[in-house]
């Protein structure tokens, strides 16, 4: 991630909000399980794991996870939920990765790649440690977010841009790379993948009303994340 989005600093808010709100608990996290389906006995990576609440579901689901987050407060946090013996440690997305060729099933890679500028090159080492016809599964900021939230701004030019967040009551900003949607099929064909899946999915029925804004009140879907699986050629 980039060094001005430094996780270490609020790494606890952000887990304690992870773990109920609306966008992880109820939206994000139940759409990239329902993506992945029946992982039993798959070698999964857990790429930028965080504090490891996806990578706990999957291996509740019978999976072997691997998971790496280039935050050490992160990967502590993660020890706590999984386990001391749990397969974690501190890596880089942007920069190669420590595992053999072909070495997992799946890739999870949850609200990770829209900190980065470039993404073939980590796109490249992903396909390299998946096994051939691996699935790479993804999430990302909807690439309408950046104009509607910054107007006057070109859709279609890739920005870096920042953004105040309030995680459990701890302020931090969250540094992007808005790109179009268009570049990111782009850089998938690039690395190697072909897609097998666009999803723009509801929230969850089991999200409790009370964490429901006003706005959405009637509504099942609303425009946040846009979902990816990729298959490895």
């Amino acid at each position: 991630m980039p060094q001005d989005t430094n996780y270490d600093t609020f790494a606890e808010a952000y887990s304690a909000e992870n773990e109920t709100s609306l966008l992880n608990g109820f939206y994000e996290r139940p759409a990239m399980l329902e993506l992945a389906g029946d992982v039993s006995n798959h070698r999964i990576l857990d790429a930028g794991c965080g504090s490891g609440p996806l990578a706990a579901a999957l291996h509740d689901r019978g999976a072997q996870v691997t998971g790496f987050d280039s935050s050490e407060a992160m990967i502590r946090l993660a020890r706590e939920r999984l386990g001391a013996g749990a397969d974690l440690l501190t890596a880089d997305l942007a920069r190669p990765l420590p595992f053999a060729d072909d070495s997992f099933d799946d890739v999870v890679a949850s609200l990770v790649f829209h900190y980065l500028e470039d993404w073939v090159g980590p796109l490249e080492e992903i396909r390299r440690v998946l096994r051939p016809e691996g699935r790479l599964i993804m999430s990302v900021n909807h690439p309408i977010l950046y104009p509607w939230t910054h107007p006057g701004t070109d859709y279609f030019v890739p920005a870096r841009y920042s953004d105040e967040h309030t995680f459990n009551g701890q302020s931090a900003t969250l540094t992007y790379w808005h790109r179009p949607l268009h570049a990111m099929t782009d850089a998938f064909a690039a690395a190697g993948f072909r897609i097998e899946t666009v999803s723009e999915p509801p929230y969850s029925t089991d999200a409790p009303p009370e964490i429901i804004p006003p706005q959405f009140t009637g509504r099942t879907s609303f425009l946040s994340f846009v979902f990816f699986v990729l298959r490895a050629q």
